[in-house]
């Protein structure tokens, strides 16, 4: 089984969960920074110290094979505030990144978002607020139109985890739980920018490929003789992943969808959402335009019928077995007997993937497909070798990219894929004690040291051959 020679082999970071320096050079104030503050939370200081040893990472690229990475820019390192004065220093970081990445034929995938909202406009209401979508989008248009050597552009990373998170379940910031009203408000904010930002980059002949990466993890019924369990997974499918492609490739909500989460809305004592028209004619513009889709996936999930109060408890622990989530109007997920899962309760079921890598391929619009984000979380320590044997991560990701090929096989376009991560880095809920990089970073002396994952990779990206 061997990959095409032009298959992106990548890793993937984001700049709030390796960057560091959160106060450096002017840069600006981020949700997250005020909400670990307020919860006292991890400190992402210095993280995986990427802003100074960035040049290091990307050695270790080349070294190691890796010819794709996945960066993000930091909205508050370009606008202190979200909007208004421009901080230069940023500015210059990005072009010394972008041109060392480049010139040393590590090419970059730039998300313009990724889970780092500005921390007065995520106080104002996120992408909720039409004035917030307004910010990032003359945000995106300003990065657009100044990093030109950037050929590879996303909009948002993962639109229903940042919403579902921020307002549902409350393991992001604000910290807000079972507010289905502002999540369905904030996904379809999101998608409007998305689209408004594609058809700037279309109009105005910018150079290279735009897309968007969702979150896109397959929903099954925990029975499927139950027609309830058969239901519930739909109402979950609609919200986390029906909203998201529909309007990323069809421009619009399917009734269907529509009638699913106006269910969940009006369980929980919500009225109902209606896209406002302009914004659906926004989006039919976009819909043609998407050069490729980022999926990130790392699990598959079951539900049966739920019809009691809200309770979520998130595993931010890495203590297996300690997952709970039962929402009202949606579901109760079920861990099924018999699938192997990671210490954080993430089923590992490869199949999931490659059902959705078919599915989003029979959208007309759907161009090309690049896995944007898998990987596998390990508690890990540095052996007497100075490695980490890491056998289970070079497993999950040969089983993950057997389904790739069969996909591709079967008339899917995949054409990359990026684990995540990179290095190892710092987790949004879970701090420094989960680990997914093909390299261990010390987070003490910040010193890099590649595991036997690593040199897998590398030979993988050397022979294109998957044994």
């Amino acid at each position: 089984m061997k990959f095409s020679n032009d298959f992106i082999f990548g890793g993937a970071t984001a700049a709030y969960q390796c960057e560091g320096a959160t106060k450096e050079d002017g840069k600006g104030l981020v949700c997250w920074d005020v909400y670990y503050k307020e919860t006292d939370g991890y400190n992402p200081d210095p993280a995986s110290d990427f802003y100074h040893k960035y040049k290091e990472d990307i050695d270790n690229c080349v070294k190691f094979g890796i010819n794709g990475i996945r960066v993000s820019i930091a909205w508050t390192r370009i606008f202190p505030k979200g909007y208004g004065e421009i901080n230069e220093l940023g500015v210059k970081h990005y072009h010394e990144l972008f041109k060392y990445a480049i010139e040393n034929g590590v090419e970059p995938l730039v998300t313009l978002h990724h889970f780092d909202t500005p921390y007065e406009l995520n106080k104002n209401g996120d992408f909720t607020n039409r004035e917030v979508q307004n910010y990032f989008i003359e945000y995106a248009k300003f990065c657009l139109n100044e990093f030109s050597e950037v050929t590879h552009w996303a909009t948002f990373n993962e639109i229903w985890p940042w919403s579902v998170n921020q307002y549902i379940t409350g393991t992001f910031p604000p910290g807000e739980k079972y507010q289905y009203n502002k999540t369905v408000e904030c996904i379809h904010g999101m998608l409007y920018s998305h689209a408004v930002v594609v058809n700037y980059f279309k109009d105005n002949n910018i150079e290279g490929e735009i897309g968007v990466i969702h979150s896109l993890e397959s929903h099954y019924p925990y029975d499927e003789d139950d027609p309830s369990s058969v239901e519930a997974a739909k109402r979950v499918d609609a919200i986390a992943n029906g909203l998201e492609l529909e309007a990323s490739f069809e421009g619009s909500y399917r009734e269907k969808t529509l009638t699913r989460v106006n269910y969940i809305l009006e369980t929980n004592g919500f009225e109902r959402f209606e896209p406002d028209y302009s914004d659906l004619q926004e989006m039919k513009k976009a819909c043609k335009r998407v050069d490729f889709l980022g999926i990130n996936s790392y699990s598959a999930h079951w539900h049966k019928n739920y019809e009691g109060e809200n309770y979520h408890h998130h595993n931010g622990t890495g203590d297996r077995g300690t997952f709970k989530s039962a929402l009202k109007g949606m579901s109760e997920e079920i861990k099924p007997e018999g699938l192997p899962r990671t210490d954080w309760d993430w089923i590992i079921y490869p199949q999931g993937l490659y059902d959705m890598i078919m599915r989003v391929s029979e959208y007309e619009n759907c161009k090309k497909i690049y896995i944007t984000e898998n990987g596998m979380g390990i508690k890990e320590e540095l052996n007497e070798n100075n490695t980490a044997e890491d056998d289970q991560r070079i497993d999950y990701v040969k089983d993950h990219l057997e389904v790739v090929l069969k996909a591709n096989e079967n008339g899917a376009n995949v054409k990359g894929y990026y684990l995540w991560s990179l290095m190892d880095m710092f987790s949004w809920s879970n701090g420094y004690n989960k680990r997914y990089g093909f390299f261990f970073v010390d987070f003490d002396n910040q010193k890099r040291y590649p595991k036997k994952s690593a040199y897998w990779f590398k030979n993988l990206s050397e022979t294109k051959e998957l044994k």
